[in-house]
């Protein structure tokens, strides 16, 4: 529609023209002397219009001559950049295929090409990081950090990724220590520092930064859980030379990082250097609350085997958590060894037979054997020693 348009408007001014010519009878006299020449203004204004057009056309013919050198050029600058930007992009789409020595391929052939050198070269590493060829990886890294500054960040990112798969974890933490101080920090190097931390023996770098993605809604609180767990219980094994240490370490836990396998292993410990007064205190202090989540068959088992000077208020405890909890096997079969220590011979038989009758383990049958045995009792201590034998 838009044509029809120009078409009447340049038939218009066709017209217009026309007229405005016949009804013209102006003239233009042009005098060099001895000559003079009289035209119309009809023919002056046709002549002068062909002259400015002809010198246009010429000036514009000998601008374009002067350029073909320049234009030349930006025509083979563009179709290297369009050549180079289709390397990029195959590489890109190899690379998800899985196609990691092709991607490599090409991502070189961009690099060669000297367009965004720097994000091919990230990408050559990424290739080269799947194809577990460790020395190329590095290479194009750091190939990546000099030929373009705004790559850095993401070259320290695939550095700190490669000390982790190789198990250097130093040069890890030192490339995410240098990202750190210049890009700040983020989501993935907070992850990547916390597995960096992990495989280093960092435990309090590790309860940190598991802290702080739980703060950040990064990681859930079951899997932070789990992390802070393992780091108090490493870090107790790595205190095992002292009980002041642990006991001021216990303290010093959170309540909501705190559960039976910590306590049990804090009890462990403590049993390990004598300290067993100390270790019944730590499991009771834990059970007196009667929360669910402490209540631990081994950790019941660990407290039946403790030797304290107070056994008396040892098993007043345990008969007060039996109140609570009446059914409790591995509770009966603590407080049968309680009592056995303390030569309560009928309290120990009477919670003993109570434990097998609410679940029949080869440990309870086991103490029963034994406890029989310490009696004279042979024979009833062989019928519960051949029933607590597992089969093969």
């Amino acid at each position: 529609m838009r044509w029809l348009f120009w078409l009447l408007g340049l038939f218009g001014l066709a017209v217009a023209l026309a007229l405005g010519a016949r009804m013209n009878d102006g003239y233009v006299l042009l005098v060099f002397p001895p000559w003079r020449m009289e035209i119309s203004l009809n023919l002056f204004l046709f002549v002068l219009a062909g002259v400015i057009l002809t010198g246009y056309i010429v000036v514009r013919g000998i601008s374009l001559t002067l350029s073909l050198p320049r234009r030349a050029r930006e025509f083979r600058e563009r179709r290297n950049r369009e050549h180079s930007t289709t390397l990029l992009l195959d590489a890109i789409r190899l690379l998800y295929e899985g196609r990691f020595g092709q991607s490599l391929k090409k991502a070189a052939e961009a690099h060669e090409s000297g367009n965004v050198p720097g994000l091919a070269a990230l990408i050559a590493a990424r290739a080269a990081q799947c194809l577990r060829e460790p020395a190329k990886e590095r290479d194009w890294i750091e190939r990546a950090r000099t030929d373009d500054p705004r790559c850095e960040a993401a070259a320290l990112m695939l550095e700190a990724e490669l000390g982790n798969e190789l198990r250097a974890y130093g040069e890890a933490l030192a490339a995410l220590k240098t990202l750190q101080e210049k890009y700040g920090r983020h989501i993935a190097a907070l992850r990547m520092e916390l597995r960096a931390r992990q495989g280093n023996g960092d435990w309090n770098g590790v309860l940190r930064l598991a802290r702080q993605l739980k703060k950040r809604g990064a990681m859930s609180e079951k899997v932070a859980h789990e992390i802070c767990l393992r780091a108090h219980l490493e870090n107790i094994r790595a205190r095992g030379d002292g009980v002041a240490a642990l006991l001021a370490y216990m303290r010093d836990v959170p309540g909501r990082e705190r559960d039976a396998r910590l306590v049990l292993e804090m009890a462990r410990q403590l049993k390990a250097q004598g300290a067993e007064d100390n270790a019944a205190e730590v499991i009771e202090s834990c059970l007196d609350d009667g929360q669910e989540e402490f209540w631990h068959e081994d950790l019941i088992a660990l407290f039946g085997t403790l030797v304290c000077k107070d056994m008396t208020s040892r098993i007043a405890r345990a008969e007060k958590w039996l109140k609570v909890r009446p059914d409790d096997a591995a509770l009966l079969l603590a407080l049968g060894r309680l009592c056995q220590q303390q030569r309560l011979w009928g309290k120990a038989q009477s919670y003993f037979e109570a434990s097998l009758a609410i679940g029949p383990t080869p440990q309870a049958h086991l103490e029963l054997a034994r406890f029989f045995d310490q009696l004279g009792r042979t024979e009833e201590a062989n019928v519960h020693f051949r029933q607590c034998v597992v089969p093969v």
